[in-house]
């Protein structure tokens, strides 16, 4: 179980570092990405980012587990 929390905050490290590198690609500004802002407020929610991350990764899982 440690080894398995260990990688995850590994992980979610190098997605944090490349989420910048990403985000210039357009990644996270895709149509269907919903941004709120007012006065001190912004809201940010990725829906289709996330659509497109999680469709990826399954595909990825698939590949691996074959």
């Amino acid at each position: 179980m440690s080894k398995f929390l260990i990688l995850l905050g590994l992980v979610l490290i190098v997605i944090g570092i490349l989420w910048s590198f990403l985000g210039k690609l357009g990644l996270g500004r895709l149509p269907g990405d919903i941004v709120i802002e007012r006065d001190g407020l912004r809201v940010y929610i990725p829906i289709t980012t996330s659509i497109l991350v999680s469709l990826v990764l399954s595909f990825l899982f698939w590949l691996f587990n074959r």
